[in-house]
């Protein structure tokens, strides 16, 4: 039934392949317990037979715990696994009723980077398809990254005064001023004189 970590493969696969496997079978949640210790002693349980798997520790013994909870259990869970897909296919329609308007500029600035532009609210993310022996990263959706320095900025001239400013502000939000950074210069040019 299950892989362990003496076989052949990466041990990180491996692990993930049961930690999946557990968690498709083991799916209680809280509402299932009459009381949270119930449910912490039954996580608890979960959590030392995966690691007893993954280690390779009495493998018969749990492969057999597994077989005896999934037929006492098959309807429960069948009914979480139905429900995760249902909350799986509202989260997918509810991405696509709210589709994401790509113009020209958005491709060039980023929509290949995988932030996508328009209608979406910025700091969501759309639910990707899950993909046999794996699963997808969630795309964000929201705004673009706003570019720095619009034309309303008024340090955004060319000229040499705008330029001394921008450079003097810049200092001070660092913690320099200009007569320190003069400073310094003057007894780093002085202090090697003397070697």
């Amino acid at each position: 039934m299950v892989l362990i970590s003496g076989g052949k493969g990466n041990a990180w696969t491996n692990e993930m392949t049961i930690r999946r496997k557990m968690a498709g079978i083991f799916n209680k949640t809280q509402e299932h317990f009459p009381t949270l210790k119930d449910y912490n002693d039954y996580l608890e349980e979960v959590e030392d037979m995966t690691f007893n798997l993954i280690e390779g520790i009495d493998v018969e013994a749990i492969d057999a715990k597994i077989k005896r909870y999934e037929e006492e259990n098959r309807e429960q869970i069948f009914l979480s696994r139905a429900k995760r897909a249902e909350d799986l296919a509202a989260a997918l329609r509810a991405s696509r009723m709210n589709p994401v308007k790509a113009d020209a500029d958005d491709t060039a600035a980023g929509s290949s980077q995988g932030i996508s532009g328009g209608a979406g609210i910025q700091g969501q993310y759309v639910p990707t398809a899950v993909v046999p022996g794996g699963t997808g990263q969630p795309r964000p959706t929201g705004m673009l990254p706003q570019p720095i320095g619009s034309r309303s900025d008024p340090l955004q001239g060319d000229d040499e005064e705008t330029r001394r400013l921008r450079a003097e502000r810049a200092a001070r939000a660092g913690g320099w001023t200009v007569e320190l950074s003069k400073r310094r210069a003057m007894e780093e040019a002085f202090s090697a004189i003397f070697i």
